[in-house]
């Protein structure tokens, strides 16, 4: 039965507000999954949150509530979303450009997406340089931004009427940028926005304007946000979680799969070859070498500290691991990856693996973005502040502590979620020993 230690957690009452930065294909996506569930057009597959159970207590007691029953998220109905975009499009012409979801299914939902129209974005050409669009904020100084984008929050907030706000990146990929001095505090970061500073990226000023207003962030993207000294000293002071990053919806999803269970065998591996041919908008950004090295990276770390070749050295120290990204526009949304997967058994005798994912990008990240947005919210009610590493499910590069390295195993990411929900309502948690059965 539960234990008394139940986290207090403020009830979701009123309307939940979603800030998104970038409405392409995934946001789109997401916004008219929303407004078709509220119409009974669809199911919310692929999301935890609506369709995940919980198991409770012993095998025996058969406890197994809905996870939306078991803890106060927010209702699907009560989210509200604005959006920032480069483009002047409303939502429902950038979901009939985004071309992932059926015409049919778009003229049903025309009228509440024709009524979201993008607020004016902070763009940088030289941290995106594949595109480029007319509905920008320009001729200020980054910290000008910075409040423009808190004014936005806070007209949002007042013409909806929101009770909570989150924020969630789900924009294109930056260039890839290590944290610099100006990232060390706070104090040298707003220094930073009122000089101009170079290393300071867009993904940065939103979160920035983000935890100033109260609002909690989630990186969807692999590039530098709030992985850095001083948005971590801003989360913490302003009692906010954030997450991130870079969703995990297709090939590393794969290979945080496959991976454990090689693993867990003990099966050797010499080589891994992944490359994916796309050809939405974020095919044509990641085509640009910056961009894709901050994917690269996210998509190449899980395979290392999944299978820790310090601790296995005859099985995996020298595996050759190799990551690629093809745009190629005739596809679409409709994303293909490919692995070659070279691994060895018993005497080292060679064996192969061949995975032919034909996945929709889109289609995969649209029910991640609703776990992480009600789970946020969660947290923030529940006062849960900085890294939400409980929600390292749903990244390719989850965000950790400094002094832990991050855990990849998707399979011990839910262990670690579920067991994070049951101890927010008082309940034991599972570590699936099942001794006491056989006393």
């Amino acid at each position: 039965m539960p234990n008394k230690d139940k986290v207090k957690i403020a009830p979701a009452e009123g309307k939940l507000g979603v800030l998104i930065p970038g409405m392409g294909a995934v946001t789109t996506t997401f916004i008219a999954g929303l407004e078709a569930f509220k119409r009974g057009l669809g199911k919310p597959i692929g999301s935890l949150t609506q369709l995940g159970t919980i198991r409770l207590g012993k095998r025996t007691e058969g406890r197994s509530p809905a996870i939306k029953d078991f803890v106060p998220l927010a209702r699907m109905e009560d989210i509200v979303v604005g959006c920032w975009d480069i483009f002047e499009d409303n939502a429902y012409q950038a979901a009939v450009k985004a071309g992932v979801l059926e015409p049919a299914l778009l003229e049903q939902l025309k009228e509440p997406l024709s009524a979201i129209q993008p607020m004016k974005a902070v763009f940088d050409q030289k941290f995106v340089k594949r595109i480029n669009g007319p509905n920008v904020k320009t001729g200020g100084t980054k910290m000008e931004y910075a409040l423009a984008v808190m004014e936005d929050i806070r007209q949002f907030q007042e013409r909806t009427g929101v009770s909570r706000t989150v924020m969630i990146w789900c924009g294109s990929t930056e260039v890839y940028h290590e944290a610099a001095p100006v990232h060390d505090t706070v104090a040298s970061f707003e220094e930073g926005l009122r000089n101009d500073d170079p290393e300071i990226s867009p993904s940065q000023i939103y979160a920035y304007a983000a935890l100033k207003s109260g609002v909690s962030y989630a990186n969807g993207a692999p590039h530098l946000t709030t992985d850095m000294p001083a948005l971590m000293e801003l989360a913490r002071t302003m009692n906010l979680p954030v997450c991130g990053k870079d969703y995990k919806s297709g090939q590393t999803f794969m290979k945080t799969l496959i991976a454990p269970g090689l693993k867990s065998r003990l099966l050797g591996l010499s080589g891994w070859f992944s490359t994916n041919i796309l050809g939405n908008r974020d095919g044509e950004v990641l085509d640009e070498p910056g961009s894709f090295r901050s994917k690269e990276v996210s998509k190449s770390s899980a395979l290392e500290y999944i299978l820790q070749g310090d601790l296995y050295p005859d099985l995996y120290k020298h595996f050759y691991h190799k990551v690629r990204i093809e745009y190629y526009p005739p596809r679409g949304d409709a994303k293909e990856g490919w692995d070659n997967i070279d691994i060895f058994g018993w005497l080292g005798y060679p064996m192969q693996i061949k995975i032919n994912f034909l996945c929709r990008d889109s289609i995969l990240a649209a029910p991640l973005v609703l776990d992480l947005v009600l789970f946020m919210d969660l947290a923030q009610r529940a006062g849960m502040r900085g890294i939400q590493e409980w929600l390292s499910f749903y990244f390719k590069a989850p965000m950790h502590a400094p002094e832990l390295y991050p855990e990849h195993d998707i399979f011990i990411q839910l262990m670690k979620l579920k067991n994070t929900l049951r101890h927010m309502q008082g309940e034991d948690l599972i570590t699936h020993l099942g001794l006491e059965y056989y006393d």
